[in-house]
């Protein structure tokens, strides 16, 4: 199937039908104007072939999932139906009110046979965000990550116990102190701390005074990189 580029909304009865009706700041605007859009079609070209009918325009599936996303509906199936009545979405998309809207077959079948084994999402969310960093809509001070547990080669009933300082984020002091300058200011008593200790706030310099705290914690003397996990029902284990 050949990919298919669509022509500028400019170039589309859309403007005479549907520019008018779509509030100036309505979300879909903003994302309009924000992103530049044309950056998927390199990225996606090698997934379509030069030779067949023409295909639905891949920003326009890809759109679809913002809409989706963004605009909270959950099911895309839901979403492809709010699509043909929604002209604001339409505008988005680029669709006139008499085409036809891709329904939840034709883009399923797209996600999964065309782009489900590509490494296009993870492509479009960097290049996205790339363009945000470049409005300047991202602050790179702090950057957070998540992690996927892996049970190490150890055994867990060989181990030591060991004392550590606690390793309190920054980040947190720093809410507790802005939420707590805030409680004492409206005559409230500060809040407390996740070990229920009332927090000793120093009002001259806008900073909390805490002793510095310990804890034990189990090292593996296999691996005592690992450390002793455990979540829900699984069963304790170095990780």
């Amino acid at each position: 199937m050949a990919m298919t580029r669509r022509k500028a909304k400019n170039d589309n009865i859309i403007l005479n039908t549907i520019e008018e009706l779509v509030p100036q700041d309505h979300d879909v605007r903003k994302l309009e104007s924000c992103i530049d859009w044309s950056f998927i079609y390199p990225l996606v070209k090698h997934l379509y072939s030069d030779f067949g009918r023409p295909s639905i325009d891949p920003v326009v599936l890809f759109k679809m999932i913002f809409i989706n996303i963004i605009f909270g509906i959950g099911s895309m199936r839901k979403t492809c139906k709010e699509i043909q009545v929604n002209l604001a979405y339409r505008w988005f998309l680029g669709i006139s009110m008499d085409e036809q809207v891709p329904n939840y077959s034709t883009w399923s079948q797209n996600y999964i046979r065309r782009y489900g084994d590509s490494k296009v999402f993870e492509q479009i969310f960097d290049q996205i965000l790339r363009q945000a960093i470049g409005y300047g809509f991202v602050d790179m001070e702090t950057v957070y990550g998540d992690s996927t547990h892996q049970k190490a080669n150890a055994n867990k009933n060989k181990y030591t116990d060991e004392e550590v300082a606690i390793a309190k984020k920054a980040y947190e002091d720093e809410l507790l102190e802005e939420i707590n300058k805030d409680r004492i200011k409206h005559g409230k008593k500060p809040i407390k701390t996740n070990e229920q200790e009332e927090l000793n706030y120093d009002e001259e310099s806008g900073k909390l005074k805490k002793d510095k705290k310990t804890k034990h914690i189990k090292v593996s003397k296999t691996d005592p990189e690992s450390g002793c996990f455990h979540k829900g029902e699984k069963k304790k284990c170095f990780a």
